[in-house]
C-alpha cells in the first residue's frame, strides 16, 4: 500500500519513515505537476540574540537541499511509474550516503566529504540525475575531461581516479588550453561552461571547497560566428546528393533546419500538434529558453514545400506523433558528415551549422534583422548581430574572389 501524503502549509511532503533519519527525504509538489526532491538537515539547536527578548535563544539549525530530481505527482503508465521509482531509488541513495558522512564527520554541520571521493564518479552521477536540457553536453564535458586525462603525460595517471583535492588551477588551465587546441569555434567554450557548472555544483554540495576555475577562462567574441555555414548552392548540391543506407528521416529534419532555422533539439521534440495546417505556421516553444525567456515561443510561417516536408500524421488524432522520428544525437551527426562528405562539402557541418546558414542566408536575401530575430526566437538583437558580420566578411570573400584589376 502507498503511502498516504501528509502535505503540509508550504506544499511539501516527507517521505522518510524513519523519525531518525537525518537527513529525511521530502519532496514538494510543483505547479507542473512534478514533485522535486529535497533533503532536510538538522544540526540540533545554535544560539542567536533576540532584540524583542533581550537575550539569547535557542533555534533549530536546519538546512533544504534539493536534489534536482523530480517524480511524476500522478504518473500516467508505466513509463512514468518506473521513472518515479528509479528516482525515489536515487533519492534514497543520496540520502543514506549524506546520513553517513554527517555520522562520520565531527563536524557534521559542514558535510564534509570523504577525501578519497573519486570526482569522475561523482561527475558522473551528476550527469545521471541531471535533467535539463543540455545534459547531453555535461556528459560530453565529463568525457572529454577523461580525454585530456588521458592525453596528458602529466595527469595520465589520473585518468580513473582524481580526488577533489587533486583539482588545482594548474589543472584545469591545462584543461582549457586542451579544449582550445582541440576544438574549433564555440565548441571549447561550451564544454568549459558544462564543465564548470559541475564544478558549481560539486561545490554547493560540498564535495570541492574551492572553485579551481575561478579566474580562468576561455575567451570567445559572443559577435563573431565561428561556425561553418552552407551557401545556397551547397545546400542545393546536398539535397541533391543520396547515398545508399541513408535515413530520410535525418535528411528531412536537417533540410527542415535548413529553411526554418531550428536547433537539434527542437526538430526532434516536433509533433504534428504544432503545425497550423490552415494558416501554414509552425508553433512551439524552444527547448534552450522555455521558462527563462519570453521570446521563448517561435511561430515560422510555412510554405508548400515546406508543408510537404512535413506531411502529415499516420493515422486521424495523431497529433502528439513526432514529425522527425530521429536517433541519437551523435547518431545524427555522424549520418549528417558522411552526407556532407558525399556531397563533396569541405567544410565542418554540424547540425547547429543549419540554424546559422538559414541566418546568414535570409539575410543575404534581403531580410532585415528584426525579422531574423523573431525567426530564431531571440529576445532581443544581440545574439542576431553576428549573422550581419558574416553576411559582411562573405561579400567581401566574394568580391576579393574576383581576377586582379589591372588598368
Amino acid at each position: 500500500m502507498a503511502q498516504k501524503k501528509e502535505i503540509r502549509s508550504d506544499n511539501t511532503y516527507i517521505i522518510s519513515q524513519d523519525t531518525t533519519d537525518n537527513p529525511k527525504l521530502g519532496a514538494k509538489i510543483l505547479s507542473d505537476g512534478r514533485e522535486s526532491l529535497f533533503l532536510d538537515y538538522y544540526f540540533g539547536y545554535r544560539m542567536e540574540w533576540s532584540d524583542k527578548l533581550g537575550r539569547e535563544v535557542a533555534k533549530k539549525d536546519r538546512k533544504r537541499e534539493y536534489l534536482s530530481l523530480y517524480l511524476w505527482q500522478a504518473p500516467r503508465g508505466t513509463m512514468e511509474r518506473q521513472q518515479n521509482k528509479e528516482m525515489l531509488e536515487v533519492a534514497k541513495k543520496i540520502r543514506f550516503e549524506r546520513g553517513q558522512q554527517i555520522l562520520e564527520s565531527a563536524e557534521g554541520y559542514r558535510l564534509k566529504k570523504s577525501n578519497d571521493i573519486n570526482f569522475l564518479d561523482w561527475m558522473w552521477s551528476y550527469y545521471e540525475a541531471y535533467t535539463k536540457g543540455d545534459k547531453r553536453h555535461i556528459k560530453r564535458a565529463h568525457d572529454v575531461f577523461i580525454d585530456f586525462l588521458n592525453a596528458t603525460d602529466e595527469y595520465k595517471k589520473y585518468a580513473k581516479r582524481i580526488k577533489p583535492n587533486q583539482l588545482t588551477k594548474e589543472v584545469i588551465v591545462a584543461f582549457t588550453e586542451y579544449l582550445q587546441h582541440r576544438f574549433k569555434g564555440e565548441g571549447a567554450h561550451t564544454l568549459y561552461a558544462r564543465f564548470k557548472k559541475v564544478i558549481k555544483a560539486a561545490i554547493e554540495a560540498d564535495v570541492i571547497v574551492k572553485n579551481p576555475c575561478n579566474g580562468v577562462i576561455i575567451k570567445i567574441d559572443a559577435n563573431k560566428l565561428n561556425k561553418d555555414v552552407l551557401s545556397m548552392d551547397e545546400i542545393k548540391r546536398l539535397i541533391s546528393t543520396h547515398y545508399a543506407g541513408e535515413s530520410v528521416n535525418i535528411r528531412r529534419a536537417f533540410i527542415f533546419c535548413l529553411y526554418c532555422g531550428l536547433r537539434w533539439c527542437d526538430v526532434k521534440d516536433l509533433t504534428f500538434a504544432n503545425v497550423d495546417y490552415a494558416n501554414k505556421l509552425l508553433k512551439f516553444e524552444q527547448n534552450k529558453t522555455k521558462g527563462h525567456s519570453n521570446a521563448s515561443g517561435v511561430i515560422i510561417p510555412l510554405n508548400d514545400g515546406l508543408l510537404t516536408l512535413i506531411g502529415q500524421p499516420s493515422a486521424d488524432g495523431k497529433r502528439d506523433e513526432l514529425i522527425f522520428p530521429l536517433p541519437s544525437h551523435t547518431m545524427c551527426l555522424k549520418a549528417l558528415r558522411h552526407w556532407v562528405k558525399r556531397a563533396e562539402i569541405d567544410k565542418h557541418i554540424t547540425w547547429h551549422c543549419a540554424r546559422h546558414s538559414f541566418a546568414v542566408n535570409i539575410l543575404n536575401n534581403g531580410a532585415n534583422i528584426k525579422t531574423v530575430a523573431s525567426l530564431l526566437g531571440h529576445s532581443g538583437l544581440k545574439h542576431t548581430e553576428k549573422y550581419t558580420r558574416a553576411v559582411d566578411s562573405l561579400k567581401q570573400a566574394a568580391i576579393d574572389s574576383l581576377p586582379p584589376l589591372e588598368l
